[in-house]
């Protein structure tokens, strides 16, 4: 802060902003931004659900770039853009503002989701694929980070956890749609095409929930703008305090304030204390997503691999898994702030890896979708802890730079991880796929297990101190 003033002026809002009680027009706030990332959710998960009708339609044959053909060039090409999104353009947030780059993130991956259902060759449609992938991965990092930033330090677990219900509870949508329109060609357009379609519609809701969720308070006072973060809290006040009907708001506690600076070096993340967190979260995102994306986006391949189903079949199977999605985050709002998020992944990483294992030794239906239902529960608290998790980790100047950096390594080894995958299905089947995954899974709980620091019920400054 430029003087002691303005540094105690700070202080008091941030005090106000983390002693709000859990209200309805906190939820609210939870749940707009929730709806934002629905959409994103929608797009990144249907990546496994439309590649059986682009290879029905023939548009991934006889595709190639480098190493990567076929099915694995679209996935791989959703995962390079996400790489992109992420570690290029994860600091916008920094720069121009959570608020901002929340809407223009999502007008963006929806456009050109759009501009793919509409291309004629499997080169044009992971090109648009590639394009929409770094607008998801602009909006992960953003979210992530404007979440953290809104909610009180007693609420943070739970809202994550909320948020990720959300979200998730889009995965079913896509899996049914996908699993009614990809095997037919409604009013002569293929079905993949349809599912596609169905997802870029996000964009007509973006300016309703931009009206609704104000700039960050923590992001104003890092760049100076005292009065719109007085302002914009006082309204937050305001709201919660109608919703409270007359009782008083709990009387703000003494609280952190961090170095004011509008865009904090990149080298930052490298210095301490933030070194061994950075190392720690690259190790993390490089193997979690061998256990979380190695399952939900091959889940209608390794169903078929596993009992010999025919399409529409195994997307049948796929959407009765996928609903079980909204409700892992949801079990999680139970427990979210009760202890400490490193075990909350640890424990997820674990059941990942034991009911993977399980899967790959079941013929009966009935018990690959119990197995399927288990390690998707598993990946949703592991998701939701890891969200909630890294956003803690880092001050606000250098927060959506950071979560960018590390999240990144999670979207090139997806990239990389969807073609090791499909070799492993295609030399040592089910087993060998969920052998890679149990290891992927011991490297996360290694990583976080040991080296994790604590974060529940503290400040975001005081974490990031």
């Amino acid at each position: 802060m430029n003087d002691a003033r303005s540094e105690n002026r700070a202080a008091a809002i941030l005090a106000r902003l983390d002693r709000l009680p859990s209200t309805r027009h906190v939820w609210t706030l939870v749940t707009l931004l929730s709806l934002g990332g629905m959409f994103e959710f929608y797009d990144l998960f249907m990546t496994a659900y439309v590649v059986p009708g682009l290879v029905k339609a023939g548009l991934l044959k006889d595709v190639q770039v480098g190493i990567f053909a076929g099915p694995a060039l679209f996935v791989a090409s959703t995962f390079f853009g996400l790489f992109i999104g992420t570690f290029l353009f994860g600091y916008v947030a920094d720069r121009y503002g959570r608020r901002t780059i929340f809407t223009y993130s999502m007008l963006w991956y929806c456009a050109a989701t759009l501009v793919m259902a509409f291309q004629n060759t499997g080169l044009e449609v992971c090109l648009w694929r590639l394009i929409a992938g770094i607008g998801i991965g602009v909006e992960l990092v953003t979210i992530d980070t404007y979440l953290s930033e809104l909610v009180p330090k007693s609420l943070r677990g739970r809202a994550f956890a909320f948020n990720q219900a959300v979200q998730f509870a889009v995965v079913p949508v896509v899996a049914f749609i996908a699993y009614m329109l990809v095997p037919t060609s409604p009013f002569g357009l293929d079905g993949w095409r349809w599912v596609v379609l169905i997802g870029s519609v996000g964009a007509l809701f973006v300016w309703f929930i931009r009206r609704a969720v104000p700039e960050s308070p923590r992001w104003l006072i890092n760049h100076g703008k005292l009065d719109e973060a007085e302002s914009v809290t006082a309204a937050i006040e305001k709201k919660v305090a109608e919703d409270l009907r007359g009782a008083p708001l709990p009387t703000p506690a003494a609280h952190e304030v961090e170095k004011a600076d509008p865009m904090g070096r990149f080298g930052e993340i490298f210095e301490p204390p933030y070194r061994a967190r950075t190392i720690m979260l690259m190790v993390f995102q490089f193997f979690q997503t061998f256990g979380f994306y190695g399952f939900a986006a091959w889940v209608p391949t390794l169903i078929t691999q596993q009992t010999g189903i025919n399409l529409g079949a195994s997307l049948l199977y796929s959407f009765i898994i996928a609903i079980a999605n909204p409700f892992g985050p949801l079990l999680a709002m139970s427990f979210a702030d009760k202890f400490e998020r490193k075990w909350q992944l640890v424990g997820a990483a674990f059941g990942i890896g034991l009911f993977g294992v399980m899967f790959s030794f079941q013929s009966q239906m009935e018990l690959l979708i119990l197995f399927g239902v288990l390690i998707t529960l598993s990946n949703n608290v592991l998701s939701y802890s890891f969200h909630s998790y890294q956003t803690e980790l880092f001050p606000t100047r250098i927060r959506a730079r950071a979560v960018g950096f590390t999240y990144s390594f999670s979207r090139i080894s997806t990239v990389f991880a969807s073609f090791i995958i499909a070799y492993f299905l295609q030399v040592a089947g089910t087993k060998g796929v969920f052998g890679l995954i149990a290891f992927a899974m011991a490297m996360v709980v290694i990583s976080i297990g040991c080296f994790g620091p604590r974060t529940r019920e503290l400040q975001l400054e005081q974490i990031s101190k």
